[in-house]
């Protein structure tokens, strides 16, 4: 089976397959960074080409189970390829799962999720989509609720859809196999969870499928589902999923290692420049929305022989701000990055902290914030890690004291500061 990448021969590939260069160019960038199936980049420029051929949009869908209220840029992967669709002029189809949400996806979970009630859904899904406007226009994404289509589901209907596959095959999901192998329960309800998101892909005559590389099982059964309610098959688009700063667990915030959306600008440029080196790639590809070829500029200038990394680092995180806080917010972080990191200068915006009476510095470091506990302040102060307006503070004991309408800069580190005042 052939398959076409970013070194094909597109000329050459357009005349075999009787598809235009343009449609072909058009399915590599689409499939950059993700798994095309069946039969990638080709295949998809195959459904680009009759799509086109007979005057239509393709129809890509993501489902989502609001189920938390916070996204970070894990999250943001497959909201970034959506939005590649959508410069190309497809149609987004966003499945709010108001009706699956109350069962739960037991991916990668080794008990049942307990169910939320539909409060808690419509509330999650608002904070959702709000956090979504900062990636897709959705001014021209369809957004629709799955409980419209499910909930009013007939018994015979439910049956009929649970006669078009057999418990092997949904015993063979990952989740359930590990679950029945260490003698844990596996309820009932679960086994539906795929067989529902599959129905999402026949009520909204789905084309192409995103997801994460996690979701392929549930993904791969709406295609196997769609030929019993007479229609084509959908593609598959799987996304990987994106480490967090530790470069090592995927990003959540149970391993503390992401990056919310909806963080102040300081503290998502900090982030993204301590993520190791070699995910420095892989967050532009995942990550950001600059093109294929702006990417392969930007590591053949500093990633490879000769480059240097940091440099794209800054570029990285100047450019990830940049689309969640504006270019303007961007360019004033990355100066103020650069004066305190580069010239060691304070940064001009820190949190500010009233010394009401006299104290300890070790106290003081607790009660601002800035050190988690006592022990760590003393730490701290040992290592010559604190410093009170640019001079270091070794004594963990040393009195803070302030006169009325005067303040000091306490530094912890390179990248903590708070301002003392009276």
């Amino acid at each position: 089976m052939e398959t076409i990448t970013m070194n094909s021969n597109v000329s050459e590939l357009a005349r075999k397959e009787g598809i235009s260069e343009e449609v072909i160019a058009e399915a590599i960038e689409l499939c950059r960074g993700a798994e095309a199936l069946p039969e990638g980049a080709l295949g998809l420029a195959r459904k680009l080409h009759n799509a086109y051929k007979a005057g239509k949009k393709l129809r890509v869908k993501l489902g989502v189970d609001p189920t938390s209220t916070d996204l970070h840029l894990g999250h943001a992967v497959v909201f970034r390829k959506l939005r590649r669709f959508q410069e190309f002029g497809h149609q987004i189809v966003l499945i709010i799962g108001g009706f699956t949400a109350l069962i739960g996806d037991p991916t990668g979970r080794n008990a049942t999720r307990p169910q939320l009630s539909p409060e808690d859904v419509a509330a999650n899904a608002k904070t959702y989509l709000e956090q979504m406007g900062l990636i897709l226009d959705l001014d021209s994404t369809e957004v629709v609720n799955n409980t419209d289509w499910l909930a009013p589901l007939t018994l015979k209907e439910v049956i009929k859809l649970a006669s078009t596959v057999t418990v092997n095959q949904l015993l063979a999901k990952e989740a359930f196999g590990d679950r029945l192998e260490k003698q844990q329960p596996v309820a009932l309800h679960e086994l539906f969870y795929p067989l529902l998101q599959a129905y999402d892909s026949v009520a909204i005559k789905a084309d192409i499928e995103l997801g994460g590389t996690d979701q392929r099982f549930n993904i791969l059964q709406g295609r196997e589902l769609q030929p019993n309610y007479n229609l084509d098959q959908q593609m598959a688009m799987l996304l990987p999923l994106l480490e967090g700063t530790d470069g090592v667990k995927k990003m959540s915030k149970t391993y503390g290692n992401y990056v919310g959306l909806k963080e102040p600008a300081t503290e998502m440029f900090g982030k993204c420049m301590r993520i190791p080196d070699e995910m420095i790639l892989k967050y532009f590809e995942l990550a950001t929305t600059l093109s294929g070829a702006e990417i392969d500029a930007i590591e053949s200038a500093h990633l490879k022989a000769g480059g240097n990394p940091k440099d794209a680092k800054l570029k990285l995180a100047s450019q990830i701000v940049a689309q969640y806080h504006g270019k303007e917010i961007a360019e004033s972080t990355l100066t103020e990055w650069n004066n305190v990191h580069s010239e060691g200068q304070a940064p001009q915006d820190m949190p500010s902290y009233a010394v009401t009476e006299n104290k300890a510095i070790f106290r003081v470091l607790v009660d601002s914030g800035l050190v988690p506990s006592t022990s760590e302040a003393k730490r701290l102060c040992q290592d010559s890690g604190v410093k009170l307006d640019g001079e270091t503070i070794k004594d963990p004991n040393f009195v803070v004291a302030l006169d009325n309408g005067t303040d000091k800069v306490l530094q912890v580190g390179r990248r903590k500061f708070a301002r003392l005042t009276r």
